[in-house]
């Protein structure tokens, strides 16, 4: 039984990671035999991993089948609006509770170099979870992480299109002095000008592109 809870969270993280990066495609048939055999797991596994990623908004399951969740450009609009109150909330509540250990973490991810814009958006979300991590709040984090992914296929649409953003880095360094100074109200600040400007950023290519569904 634990060899097959540890499968099932296996298996989801493999799913998530293909979903989330566009590998699984929004609206493809997801068949639970042949994810088996691919991924090396039991069909008991893969199904269970799945019924998590329904929970996760990234699987839909009509009447018949399953299939990867669509994409629509008010995704954009609804996760934006709710991940922007809660990672200002997290900046402000990491400024409050971080520790050492934590700025020690948030230091090393602002030295640390992407050398290209997939690299940097992996890199953005390592730095916003562990800003979530520093806010000591589990409800939070958790929350947030599953924000992530659904931005994540939002984001990987407009990657191509997208130029290196440098402005990012400089505000993650900001952001981790403010913390480092316990400075509340700077980091809500500097948290919600970041979302805000990578929110504009994506929103302009994808109705640009007219990458998904406009309704």
């Amino acid at each position: 039984m634990k060899m097959n809870k540890v499968d099932t969270e296996k298996a989801y993280h493999l799913l998530w990671e293909r979903i989330t990066s566009l590998e699984l495609e929004p609206g493809e048939i997801l068949d639970i035999a042949a994810l088996a055999d691919e991924l090396g797991f039991s069909q008991t596994s893969i199904r269970e991993a799945l019924r998590l990623l329904i929970h996760d908004h990234l699987v839909e399951a009509p009447p018949r089948g399953l299939y990867v969740a669509g994409l629509k450009f008010s995704d954009l609009e609804k996760i934006s609006t709710v991940r922007l109150n809660l990672e200002t909330l997290a900046a402000q509540q990491a400024a409050r509770h971080a520790t050492k250990d934590d700025l020690v973490i948030l230091q090393m991810l602002c030295e640390e170099i992407a050398q290209d814009t997939r690299e940097l958006f992996t890199l953005d979300q390592r730095f916003h979870q562990a800003i979530a991590q520093a806010a000591h709040n589990n409800y939070l984090a958790d929350t947030l992480q599953q924000l992530y992914g659904l931005s994540k296929r939002l984001w990987f649409l407009a990657l191509p299109y997208l130029d290196f953003l440098p402005s990012a880095v400089k505000s993650h360094v900001n952001l981790v002095e403010a913390i480092r100074h316990q400075d509340e109200t700077l980091s809500m600040e500097i948290m919600q000008k970041h979302i805000e400007e990578f929110y504009l950023k994506i929103k302009d290519v994808i109705q640009e592109k007219e990458l998904v569904e406009k309704k």
